[in-house]
């Protein structure tokens, strides 16, 4: 009897258990760029990275940046290859490419060896043509995504840096065990919470079904670490969905993009922990425009018609594997109910004209599906 296809569901509801399995394993899965970082005495990181492999990466930027003290700058990799690659000599590249067949990442690749420099890849597949490219490569334990919209890479991407930082810092002699192991608690602790997180968010889709089915426009707000939960929340809306949004700095959508908004719009504020009681005032503020707000919030004390609560005693930093699933799941169902995965026939033409992969990708355990994956 074949296998049953999986869904985007699938993946999202897969995350806990990936969680709990890497931070169990977490010595073993980290080791290759733990040893190149303390080898190679690197004092700051570079991760090249789009789409969904670049907001993963945002997540996990102030949790690195917290526990292992060392500045951590993602760009873009067509950026990368065309501007902005003046590195030093302490710089540490990190290429990320869940499949290993994005065409940019490549390239950022060849500027990096052109550059005489060391290169790690961070991939799902140790086969692909990014992994053979560069020095180092290692598989950040997302598994097999078998859909073009990934969740679960997100989230174990996000968690592979927190756990790169957790062993780094291990390594070089600026966290002892103890507070190691009270970190991966705290990231149990988040993997239960991502478990609750898709459990609530069903009776809290289902009450705002109508409103939240039709959107036609919205935004993504966040902050600190919350601003890479922002931006996949974004990037999920418009390419699943396909609802243009913007993801803004909390602060920032006041300050511009908000002058646009009118009563049909749908804004979504995430708060983690940073700046609550400002975050609210802008949720309430938003109010005043469009019934269509919503805050997200890790504050239990904040209660009400629109504010869906994330249950979780965790640092901020680590509140994005706690909030994702409510905005993967929210996309997931939208486009299922509404029938959207289907795109314009045109989009299907200029992927085939303009094409993000190389020509190995068909034989990628990742090829299932093409579009979305970085």
């Amino acid at each position: 009897m074949p296998e049953t296809k999986k869904t985007m569901q699938d993946f999202i509801a897969s995350c806990p258990e990936f969680i709990r399995a890497n931070v169990a394993r977490s010595v073993e899965l980290t080791k290759p760029v733990v040893d190149e970082f303390v080898s190679g005495n690197y004092r700051n990181i570079w991760i090249i990275a789009c789409g969904s492999s670049m907001n993963g990466s945002t997540c996990a930027r102030s949790f690195v940046r917290r526990y292992l003290g060392c500045e951590v700058k993602i760009v873009a990799p067509f950026t990368f290859v065309t501007q902005e690659n003046d590195l030093k000599e302490d710089d540490m590249v990190i290429i990320v490419s869940q499949s290993g067949y994005s065409l940019n990442a490549l390239e950022a690749a060849e500027v990096v060896r052109k550059k005489g420099r060391r290169c790690i890849a961070l991939t799902g597949d140790l086969d692909s043509d990014l992994a053979k490219k560069c020095d180092i490569a290692a598989n950040y334990g997302v598994g097999r995504e078998t859909v073009a919209y990934v969740t679960r890479g997100v989230t174990t991407l996000a968690l592979f840096f927190m756990l790169f930082a957790i062993e780094a810092a291990c390594a070089n002699g600026t966290m002892n065990t103890p507070e190691a192991e009270t970190l991966k608690k705290q990231l149990l602790k988040a993997a239960d919470a991502n478990e609750e997180t898709q459990k609530n968010w069903t009776s809290f889709f289902e009450k705002h079904y109508q409103a939240l089915s039709g959107m036609t426009n919205a935004y993504v707000c966040g902050v600190g670490a919350n601003m890479g939960t922002a931006m996949e929340g974004a990037l999920k809306f418009g390419e699943t969905i396909s609802v243009p949004t913007g993801a803004y700095e909390i602060e920032e959508y006041i300050h511009g993009p908000n002058i646009q908004m009118t009563p049909r719009y749908t804004v979504f504020l995430i708060d983690g922990g940073i700046g609550s009681d400002r975050i609210h005032k802008i949720f309430e503020g938003t109010s005043i425009v469009t019934p269509n707000s919503y805050l997200i919030t890790t504050n239990d004390s904040l209660t009400g018609e629109r504010i869906f609560n994330v249950h979780c005693d965790v640092p901020e930093e680590i509140t994005p594997l706690c909030i994702l699933p409510f905005f993967q799941l929210t996309a997931w169902k939208i486009t299922e109910d509404l029938g959207r995965w289907v795109k314009h026939p045109l989009q299907r033409k200029m992927e085939k004209f303009v094409s993000s992969k190389s020509e190995n990708y068909t034989n990628s355990p990742f090829s299932e599906d093409t579009p979305g994956r970085a």
